[in-house]
């Protein structure tokens, strides 16, 4: 081989070399930074990229996506004087591969110590109870701090999160002898408010019944005496209805003996007759000892015979009834006694059985409230008796009328 196909050779190689090292191809999500003859010049991200042979190169390659970093945990001194250890998740991003390449040698550790120090600040004015409980607040100071402190170095933090938080582990078993201590004490405090509450639903449901139970007895006492009140006021009607019947009957009997005398025109004969007739009867009697005739008992009946009877040709007194005019001949004449004995009640008794029965299938409560009405409203009282007796009258009226 000759010399000039030595150095064709190389002239090839070198081209190549020279070709190899002007492309750059940087990747989806990276970003090169790029710097010519030690001096910065631009970045390029995500394509093919022609540098200067021997005077550019690629200074770093940074990686652009979002990435997540947990830290190992660390000790953290409470207010209260108590050690925790706590573990720190951050995601954050390279927006700027320039300030994250020459404004700080690695910006990782960099986030993993202001993260640090920024939580002892934090969780160093917090107790132990209130950091357990205030995840979201030591999350948000944390995440302002970082974002400010890494602002300068293209970092952009997305989120800070407290993984875990870890006390030692005799405060943790008090912790739990204490939340445990809590529970039975909450669980007691329900349990006792649930029978206070029991108790209180019992009594009450015990004082409805005995109300409701003597309301009950009022009302029944109420609608008894009423009831007794009306039966006796029916009594007292019936007894006085049957005495003035009774009244009746007898003076329209004394009518009817009297009319029927008078329609039989009795002379004073007949009447000697049976006076005499009847003076063995009177003298029969197991009490009497001694029975004795006036003297002048004939002249008596003789004087009787003359002062109702008149002196005829003869000399006879001779007795002329009197006339007996239509209305006392009608008055004497035999009446339909049909209806004497009939067992069917009259039409008042009739109507007050209904009424009263009507009254009996009423509710209990619109009778006691109108009872109980009448009971405030004296006046109505007093209005309602008058009524009954002004009804009582009018039955009566009619009844005397009939």
């Amino acid at each position: 081989m000759g010399i000039g196909a030595i150095l064709l050779i190389v002239l090839l190689v070198l081209v190549v070399a020279i070709v190899v090292t002007a492309i750059v191809v940087v990747p989806q999500g990276e970003a090169a930074v790029i710097e010519r003859l030690g001096s910065y010049t631009r970045t390029v991200s995500g394509g093919i990229t022609l540098l200067v042979p021997f005077i550019d190169r690629v200074r770093e390659r940074v990686d652009t996506r979002e990435r997540v970093v947990s830290f190992p945990p660390q000790a953290v001194i409470t207010r209260d004087n108590l050690t925790v250890a706590i573990d720190i998740v951050v995601t954050f991003q390279v927006n700027d591969p320039a300030r994250a390449t020459y404004g700080v040698d690695n910006y990782i550790v960099g986030v993993e110590q202001i993260s640090v120090a920024t939580l002892r600040d934090v969780v160093g004015g917090l107790t132990l109870e209130e950091s357990l409980t205030s995840r979201d607040t030591i999350n948000r100071r944390l995440r302002g701090e970082l974002d400010a402190a890494t602002g300068k170095w293209g970092l952009r933090i997305s989120r800070v999160e407290l993984k875990a938080i870890d006390p030692p582990a005799s405060v943790q078993q008090s912790m739990e002898m204490q939340m445990k201590a809590d529970r039975e004490k909450r669980a007691m405090i329900l349990t006792a408010e649930g029978q206070r509450e029991s108790d209180i639903k019992t009594a009450e449901g015990q004082k409805q019944a005995r109300i409701l139970s003597a309301e009950g007895e009022k009302h029944a006492a109420i609608l008894s005496a009423e009831a007794e009140r009306q039966g006796t006021m029916l009594r007292a009607e019936g007894e006085r209805a049957a005495t003035y019947l009774h009244a009746q009957g007898e003076a329209r009997a004394i009518q009817k003996v009297n009319a029927a005398i008078k329609s039989a025109k009795v002379t004073p004969e007949v009447l000697a007759y049976q006076y005499l007739d009847k003076l063995p009867k009177i003298a029969d009697g197991q009490s009497s000892k001694m029975w004795m005739i006036p003297s002048q008992f004939g002249d008596t009946l003789q004087d009787f015979a003359k002062s109702f009877a008149q002196k005829d040709e003869d000399g006879v007194f001779r007795y002329e009834p009197p006339q007996v005019d239509d209305a006392t001949r009608d008055l004497a004449e035999a009446e339909d006694t049909e209806g004497w004995f009939s067992t069917e009640s009259s039409p008042e008794i009739a109507e007050a059985v209904a009424a009263a029965n009507a009254v009996a299938k009423k509710p209990i409560d619109p009778e006691v409230h109108e009872l109980a009405a009448k009971q405030q409203d004296p006046q109505g009282v007093q209005d309602l008796q008058n009524q009954d007796d002004e009804g009582l009258a009018v039955r009566h009226r009619d009844e005397v009328d009939g």
